[in-house]
């Protein structure tokens, strides 16, 4: 293992991503635009941070701050700064995957910016989203595969494309991007705010303790997310190990080891290099060499399912909207369309089931069997991309939305019975009304 000192012998990258869009989703821009202050404070270069975000937060017009992000109560401002590398439609799969490798010549849309590191480099990628089994969400409808993530991983480290590398990852079943897919000896430690088959929670939510402002009717933050950067603006990251971080903000992200809001975060990979300073990774702020690590948690945080923190913003625009009014009308609208859409998928999803193994008990059995721990999800990668795709479930039944991520394991598990499309995609017509239509 290399010393603190020895990794200024070569540079520390970070790769940040926000796979979301739209206000309700404000939390995981704020996230991201965090840790951009955060590694700069610390000493990484501008031009050595590569940034993928929508960006349709600061400036929205349901921003009650226009033209800031905050992702802490009383935080400050952490939009100012951060750079456009890859924003609105160049938010994709493919480009995230080419930015990692540090292929510029296959990136689109975007400044061309990759993490360009070599043997002796040190990378550090977080990325911020709603997630589902074995996938990833992006803004647009190229989701992020688990397979597809480690190959380029794999690829990365063959070409002497980095040291050591750390993942931080925020997302629903984010255990899953990893487990039994990742093997030993890449020099690659990963944490999730997640185990494979549990949602994980956003924070500093409206009516919460700690809130947002008032004039908030969204999540400012992820647990797990303000946790580990929390964590980092109070210690000195040169005495810190990635170990210590991970115990501390998994106290904190299953709410003192209740769980109660909270969620299981949990450690993969080359577990031993957990040993590692932070600075290595996130660098060093000599300001806050001496601190003592006093972060002053309530005892009453909480937070919401990151599958329901949009519910919660929709309530929350409700709730505030003067009785009578359009905007009354249209929040309740849009809570409804959104409740409705749930419906529709859960229900979608059961039918096609139903038809396929010829009995609700029996579809039931299938779609929600869970593999032992330290399996991968699914066999055929390439099969469950098909099976969630338009061309077999969605264009009967309509699209899956960010809220739908959640029945990958179904179509995983439908994989692995043998269901190839042409079954899927007749099971969905007969399933699904023609009339079907993503809500």
């Amino acid at each position: 293992m290399p010393s603190s000192e020895e990794v200024a012998s070569g540079t520390r990258w970070a790769l940040l991503v926000a796979g979301s869009s739209g206000f309700g989703n404000y939390r995981h821009q704020a996230d991201v635009c965090h840790a951009y202050q955060l590694l700069r404070s610390n000493g990484l270069k501008e031009e050595n941070i590569v940034v993928m975000m929508f960006d349709d937060i600061a400036n929205n017009t349901d921003n009650p701050r226009p033209g800031t992000i905050i992702n802490h109560p009383q935080g400050s401002d952490v939009y100012a700064g951060v750079p456009k590398d890859y924003t609105g439609a160049a938010v994709t799969a493919e480009n995230f995957l080419a930015v990692l490798l540090g292929d510029k010549n296959s990136t689109s849309g975007g400044t061309g910016k990759v993490v360009s590191s070599g043997p002796e480099d040190h990378v550090f990628l977080f990325y911020s989203d709603h997630g589902g089994p074995g996938v990833l969400g992006m803004p647009g409808e190229s989701n992020l595969y688990a397979n597809d993530l480690i190959d380029v991983i794999k690829k990365k480290h063959a070409s002497g494309g980095y040291r050591e590398m750390v993942i931080y990852i925020e997302a629903c079943e984010s255990g899953s991007m990893v487990e039994g897919l990742l093997p030993l000896g890449l020099g690659l430690y990963v944490t999730t705010a997640s185990n494979a088959i549990e949602s994980s929670w956003g924070t500093y939510c409206p009516g919460m303790v700690p809130s947002a402002p008032p004039e908030y009717d969204t999540c400012l933050g992820d647990l797990y997310s303000v946790a580990w950067m929390e964590d980092s603006e109070v210690h000195n990251l040169k005495r810190e190990t990635l170990l210590q971080q991970y115990l501390d903000v998994k106290d904190r992200t299953s709410n003192h080891n209740t769980y109660e809001a909270g969620s299981h975060v949990m450690q993969y990979g080359d577990v031993e290099l957990n040993s590692n300073p932070l600075s290595m990774f996130l660098g060093f702020d000599p300001a806050i060499a001496d601190g003592n690590g006093d972060l002053i948690i309530p005892s009453s945080a909480n937070g919401v399912s990151q599958r329901d923190a949009d519910l919660l913003h929709l309530w929350s625009k409700y709730r505030r909207a003067k009785d009578g009014s359009d905007s009354k009308r249209e929040a309740r609208e849009r809570m409804m369309n959104a409740l409705a859409h749930r419906q529709h998928v859960d229900e979608s999803v059961d039918r096609v089931g139903e038809r396929l193994f010829g009995s609700k008990a029996a579809a039931s059995k299938v779609l929600s069997t869970v593999r032992g721990s330290g399996l991968a999800l699914v066999d055929d990668w390439t099969c469950l991309k098909s099976l969630a795709s338009v061309q077999a479930f969605e264009t009967s039944c309509g699209l899956l939305g960010q809220y739908g991520m959640k029945h990958m394991r179904a179509f995983a598990n439908l994989c692995n019975e043998g269901v190839d499309v042409p079954r899927m995609a007749a099971a969905s017509a007969e399933a699904c009304s023609s009339t079907a239509q993503a809500l």
